[in-house]
Formats: C-alpha cells, sequence, structure tokens
C-alpha cells in the first residue's frame, strides 16, 4: 500500500529520473539556446507566429461580438453546428479540428445557455448529436452582424487580396497538417 510518504518519494525519484533523461538527451543533441537562434524563431517559427496572428485577430473578434454575448470560440460553433447539424460530435470536431475534450469543454456553456442541445443520436444510440436550438438561432442571429463587423475591418486592414490569399493559404495549412497527423 502506498503511504503519502512513500507516494512522494516515487514522484520526487520518477520526476529525478525524467529529468536525467531529459538532460542527456538534449546533451546529446547538443542544442543550445542562444539568443540569435531565438530571435530567429520570432521570425521564422510558423507556430510561433500563426498563434501570435490568431491572438492578435481573436481580440478584435471578441471586442465585436462582445454586444452578442458570445466568444469567437462559441460563435463559431453555433455557425458551424447551424450549417451542419444535426451533427455528430465526431464530425464536428474533425471540422473544427479539435479533440473531444476540447469540444465539450467548449459545448458546455452553449448547452447550458440553452443555445445548443447534446443528445444520443436517433439512429445510434453510441453517438452524441449536436443541434441549434430556437433561442441559439435568435443568438446566432443576433451575433452575425457584430461578426461581420469585425469581418469587414480584418479585410479593410488587410485589403481583399491579401485576406483572399490568407484564407487560401490558412485552408491549404490546415490541409496539409491534418493529413499528417
Amino acid at each position: 500500500m502506498l503511504t503519502p510518504v512513500r507516494n512522494i518519494n516515487i514522484v520526487a525519484y520518477t520526476q529525478g529520473a525524467y529529468a536525467h533523461i531529459r538532460t542527456e538527451i538534449m546533451d546529446k543533441k547538443n542544442t543550445t539556446a542562444e539568443i540569435k537562434q531565438c530571435q530567429e524563431f520570432g521570425k521564422t517559427c510558423v507556430v510561433y507566429n500563426l498563434r501570435r496572428a490568431s491572438r492578435a485577430v481573436t481580440q478584435l473578434y471578441e471586442e465585436h461580438l462582445k454586444p452578442s454575448g458570445l466568444l469567437p470560440t462559441q460563435f463559431t460553433l453555433l455557425a458551424a453546428v447551424r450549417v451542419m447539424g444535426p451533427v455528430q460530435m465526431s464530425r464536428i470536431a474533425k471540422e473544427l479540428v479539435l479533440d473531444r475534450t476540447t469540444l465539450t469543454r467548449n459545448l458546455r456553456p452553449l448547452e447550458r445557455e440553452g443555445l445548443l442541445s447534446v443528445a444520443y443520436s436517433k439512429n445510434d444510440q453510441r453517438l452524441r448529436e449536436i443541434s441549434i436550438t430556437n433561442k441559439g438561432m435568435k443568438k446566432l442571429k443576433l451575433a452575425i452582424p457584430c461578426w461581420q463587423e469585425a469581418q469587414n475591418l480584418t479585410i479593410k486592414m488587410l485589403s481583399t487580396s491579401r485576406f483572399d490569399r490568407m484564407l487560401g493559404d490558412l485552408q491549404a495549412t490546415v490541409s496539409a497538417t491534418t493529413k499528417i497527423i
């Protein structure tokens, strides 16, 4: 039986072993964290730049969607379910490139507010389907003009040709990377 003291010793030993293994691996790869290398990451790292751009755009959309009471993630889910619904959780998770845990966490507030309903499929009780409710339709209708303002501002800031090119590049990125995973 594990006592609290024994459990702490096991955890400490495990953490020490992992730290030792990580150090050995890093030494073998001869990696360094030179300032110039780190500065180069900011210029060339895809994930750094995509996440940075994503945060900036998310902040813009959050500000414009405030009057609707929806966050961009919630707006996206409502719109996707409206287009695809009733839709199986696995299908919408794949479309939005979300793992099921994240999807479930994002659905909870929308379901709690009565904007979406999640129920077992009539055709297969093992599957759960998401549907937009009447209340969700009203909320989406209220949010669309707010979203359109953010969309128009984004296009204006980037120009139509850059905006179109960016969307094409983002879609190509999702398509290429989801084939690998």
